[in-house]
């Protein structure tokens, strides 16, 4: 019971942080909340399933091609990729052309799983947004790519340094 407590408390102290915000804080408390959510559904950057949806949309790629798409470090790739690997999903040879790359592609059972996954994120996708209207999503399209390019030229700089 005290953890529901806690958890209404929390809910309470948000709403009065919202409710007690201006305009710009509000901006700012939605576009949180809003990263949080979609980070919460979201597969990670070096998840197996993302890494799987990867590989069916590129069919076969090198490894350190795959690393560099997904934004994560070789060391953990290796790691993720040898998990998939020993369940079967994936499969990793030595390159033809160059003895020192691997290259990654799917299994049969990996292309099925991938394929689901796939479906999964577009339908999710679908539902993140299904309670605007189209004329409402094009607008907050509109918004939002005018949002980001402005930030890219205001803070692209700087953002770029916190991600290197």
């Amino acid at each position: 019971m005290k953890k529901e407590n806690k958890k209404k408390m929390d809910r309470d102290l948000r709403k009065e942080q919202y409710e007690s915000s201006d305009r710009t804080g509000r901006l700012i408390i939605n576009f949180r909340n809003i990263n949080h959510t979609m980070r919460a559904l979201y597969e990670g950057k070096g998840s197996q399933k993302r890494i799987l949806i990867v590989l069916l949309e590129t069919g076969e790629i090198t490894q350190r091609v795959l690393t560099e798409r997904l934004g994560i470090q070789p060391g953990s790739a290796s790691e993720v990729l040898a998990k998939l690997e020993h369940a079967g999903l994936i499969v990793r040879r030595p390159s033809d052309e160059d003895r020192r790359t691997t290259n990654v592609s799917l299994t049969e059972i990996g292309r099925e799983q991938a394929s689901e996954a796939k479906a999964k994120r577009q339908e999710r996708h679908k539902m993140m947004f299904s309670c605007l209207t189209e004329a409402e999503e094009c607008e907050l399209l509109s918004l939002l790519e005018k949002i980001n390019h402005d930030w890219e030229s205001r803070y692209g700089d700087s953002i770029g340094k916190k991600r290197d």
